[in-house]
């Protein structure tokens, strides 16, 4: 059937059966190609909901709602919710449901894959849940309240997303896994060992090399053993199945299909089985002897039908299997020929490059010549992998060694027309390219003219590298839900005097925003408002520190840092510091910026904690935000034989001033009181030396990942004009820089850099002085401690459980071990 009018001119029929990702993405593709509507397109859905993002499923267990992972149906589809397809009779060209029977000229199945259950004894009892479908998710969440531990059978892509899910639902976790390593088909054995390495210290447990044997019951609580082929015996109260994936070809079976030996409806080259008016494309379909259960080859054989219906004669191109993933944290990709084990392959070279202190491994896989890039693997960083991706079949795209360690501009990279940039929608450079000639100024247009980057969105990175090498000025939208940059939204919600994200997207924006401008949005609020930031919408904006006000630790409980201004702390409060840590069994250190921090707090303790604190005097030390954390101090000309100025007064002064302040990085600061710069003012986003004649600024430094010294901005300045000149100097950031921008990259980025900081701070050439410090003077006379504010009203507190539906029962899976003295998680502590 190549035609899609009959002989009569009247339209034809297809039937979907299956309304998962590639069912959609075949109607998404036959409307785009007729336009006319020629052919009349009704699908067949099992569930009753519409297509989601199956890639983007683990997402739900992160706070996005069902509805933003669901797929708006194209024009003039008919879906049929909750009625799949029951038989198929091909004689008459009929599909039967529960509701109805529907006529075809075209039959596509889609019916995807299903979870593959091992025959394990005592599998089909309560509390064992397989994880593919929305509803599963809704299960187990469902199942695993107020329960402790979770064990997920398969240690692959899915069944790390498992681990994930139960971690983020508060449960210890085990995994389960045959193979010797985890994620065994993407990754080799010594990046097995460091992706390992990354969910162990996360505090899942791996059990390698070990199939499950059987599950049984262990009492009336309703929980559960798993005995493993070691011997080893697995408790647990939910058990998630994620042991791979079936083809679903039941229908097409007892239709008399022909299916493959390991199962799947087998298909040609352009997707038809061996009835001419009936074709299979994605999980449930095999293709020369192979099914795929990725997404991009589904995606390709949905294209491959929708230009078959039309008259073409398009042909299944092949699959690239590449992935990259973000996995309990950490990135995982794999692309072209990756397995590549000693002594499996002679004509094949490895470069590999393993830095284990960091978590680091990567391996490229050349041509015996050296002169051809195959495939490769890298774990724990990935930026590389768009660029490599799409250059396997070429020549490397630099020097090996800098590939590997991340050194490498790929901005630079230069890659072949036919270079496969997005392996999901198989869009290649030159397509991209030639978009860019017709317009598509940035990203999002790209997107929206050629597909790429719409799926997994792995390949934006690169999308962006080839809009710079074809001279195209980056675009500064901070997503794809704003058109403007950060610094535009800022002065937007300080005109405009926004108070919630709600009006600011319906105003200003589009969508229901994402994990980037929201938090974004939310530093703004709180840059310019200064109001409580868990109140009423502001609470969900937050990162994920700011919804506890306290930073998060490995083992999922929490730090407690108090302000001490200065260094400086009396007696008094010294002792309530340790009885706060004594009472509440906290681990105590004393940090790098002159505080004390009390970790191992669990949440429905924080108020508590908080309550005593507030109660001696102390507050937040916001060292969960991005706001200032700390202004350091040496003891100064107070003490010191060589101080010429009062440092610790100074930066008692500058903490309590700049407190609370919201900005788009966390923002440092150290007042030494001579040259001798005790206290690394130096190293700090603003930094200040004393003199003889009173003070010298330095602003734009930074440790961390890539330290930088700072930069002196003024000398010999008064307090008073050192206090105006760092007012002018952070509200001026605080207005400008992008997201996530440290004040050092900030300055760099500026054109004229330093000098143009200066002339605007300093000299105030924009003429904005006067409202850079009325703006500050805003926030310093609305400041209030957030703990205080949480301590003294019920409703906020409320919010500081660990179980809603068990406020009072804490949290079971938190355990210490006590080492050199004081309590450490069982995570940190425990000796291999």
């Amino acid at each position: 059937m190549s035609a899609a009018v009959s002989d009569s001119g009247s339209s034809m029929k297809v039937v979907v059966v299956g309304h998962g990702m590639v069912g959609h993405r075949f109607t998404e593709a036959l409307a785009a190609r007729d336009p006319g509507r020629r052919w009349q397109v009704t699908v067949l859905a099992e569930e009753g909901r519409r297509a989601y993002d199956r890639v983007r499923l683990s997402a739900y267990f992160d706070g996005v709602s069902a509805e933003e992972l669901t797929y708006d149906v194209p024009d003039g589809v008919e879906v049929r919710l909750g009625e799949p397809a029951l038989s198929i009779d091909r004689a008459a060209r009929k599909v039967t449901t529960a509701k109805g029977v529907y006529e075809y000229d075209a039959l596509v199945i889609a019916t995807g894959s299903s979870a593959f259950v091992p025959p394990i004894t005592g599998v089909d009892q309560a509390g064992v849940f397989v994880y593919r479908t929305l509803d599963d998710l809704e299960a187990i969440r469902e199942h695993a309240r107020g329960r402790e531990v979770g064990a997920v059978i398969g240690g692959g892509l899915l069944g790390l997303e498992a681990a994930n899910a139960l971690r983020l639902l508060g449960l210890r976790t085990h995994v389960i896994e045959f193979a010797p390593r985890l994620m065994p088909v993407q990754v080799d054995t010594a990046g097995g060992a460091v992706l390992r390495k990354y969910v162990e210290d996360l505090g899942v447990t791996t059990h390698l090399g070990a199939g499950t044997t059987a599950i049984r019951s262990t009492g009336s609580s309703g929980r559960l053993g798993l005995t493993l082929s070691d011997g080893a015996h697995v408790p647990a109260d939910i058990v998630v199945v994620a042991a791979g994936i079936r083809p679903r070809d039941d229908l097409a079976r007892a239709a008399g299909l022909a299916t493959g030996a390991r199962g799947g409806v087998v298909i040609d080259a352009g997707c038809r089985t061996e009835d001419p008016a009936i074709y299979a494309i994605g999980e449930c379909a095999e293709i020369d002897g192979r099914c795929y259960g990725l997404v991009a080859p589904g995606y390709a054989m949905a294209e491959v039908v929708a230009d078959r219906l039309l008259g073409g004669a398009a042909e299944f191109p092949g699959a690239d299997t590449s992935t990259k993933l973000k996995l309990l944290g950490v990135d995982v990709a794999s692309f072209g020929i990756a397995q590549t084990e000693k002594g499996q392959r002679d004509d094949l070279l490895d470069i590999v490059y393993l830095d284990a202190a960091n978590g680091r491994y990567a391996k490229l896989v050349l041509s015996d010549d050296a002169q051809t890039l195959l495939g490769g693997i890298l774990v724990g960083d990935a930026s590389a992998y768009p660029t490599l991706r799409a250059s396997v079949g070429g020549p490397l795209p630099g020097h090996p060694l800098a590939l590997l360690a991340g050194s490498t501009d790929m901005g630079d990279v230069a890659l072949p027309s036919d270079a496969q940039v997005c392996s999901c929608n198989a869009v290649t450079q030159g397509q991209v390219v030639a978009a860019i000639h017709e317009g598509c100024a940035d990203v999002p247009a790209i997107k929206e003219c050629t597909r790429a980057g719409t799926s997994c969105g792995s390949c934006v990175p690169l999308l962006k590298q080839i809009l710079k090498q074809q001279g195209v000025a980056a675009s500064k939208a901070l997503c794809e839900h704003f058109d403007y940059s950060r610094a535009e939204l800022f002065d937007i919600v300080r005109v405009r005097e926004v108070r919630t994200f709600s009006q600011l997207i319906a105003e200003h924006g589009r969508g229901r925003g994402c994990d980037v401008c929201k938090p974004t949005v939310a530093s703004i609020l709180a840059s310019l408002h200064n109001d409580y930031v868990l109140d009423g919408e502001q609470a969900s904006l937050q990162d994920t520190n700011d919804h506890f006000l306290a930073n998060i630790q490995r083992n999922g409980t929490y730090s407690v840092v108090p302000r001490i201004p200065g260094g400086e702390i009396t007696p008094e409060k010294l002792i309530v510091i340790g009885e706060v840590a004594r009472d509440f069994n906290l681990y105590t250190k004393i940090t790098g910026g002159q505080r004390i921090d009390l970790l191992g707090a669990r949440v429905e303790q924080l108020p508590a904690i908080w309550s005593r604190l507030v109660a001696a005097g102390f507050e937040s030390g916001h060292a969960y935000g991005k706001a200032l954390r700390t202004v350091k101090s040496c003891v100064g000309s107070t003490w010191c034989r060589y101080g010429v100025q009062d440092s610790v007064g100074l930066a008692i002064e500058l903490e309590l001033r700049y407190r609370g302040l919201r900005a788009p990085h966390k923002l440092k600061s150290a007042v030494s009181g001579c040259a001798r710069e005790c206290a690394e003012a130096k190293g700090k986003d603003f930094g200040i030396i004393a003199t003889d004649q009173g003070w010298n600024l330095y602003v734009g430094g930074n440790g961390g990942f890539r330290p930088r010294h700072a930069d002196l901005l003024a000398s010999d300045l008064t307090t008073e004009a050192l206090i105006r000149t760092i007012d002018r100097f952070l509200m001026f950031y605080i207005r400008t820089a992008d997201r996530l921008q440290r004040t050092s990259a900030w300055i760099e980025g500026l054109e004229g850099g330093l000098d143009y900081v200066r002339a605007v701070v300093v000299e105030d050439s924009l003429g904005i002085a006067a409202e850079l410090d009325a703006q500050m003077a805003r926030h310093v006379s609305s400041y209030m401690d957030e703990w205080r504010a949480t301590v003294e009203d019920p409703e906020r507190l409320a919010r500081f459980v660990s179980f809603v539906n068990a406020p009072g029962t804490p949290d079971p899976t938190i355990s210490f071990v006590s080492e050199r003295g004081q309590p450490v998680p069982v995570v940190l502590g425990a000796r291999q």
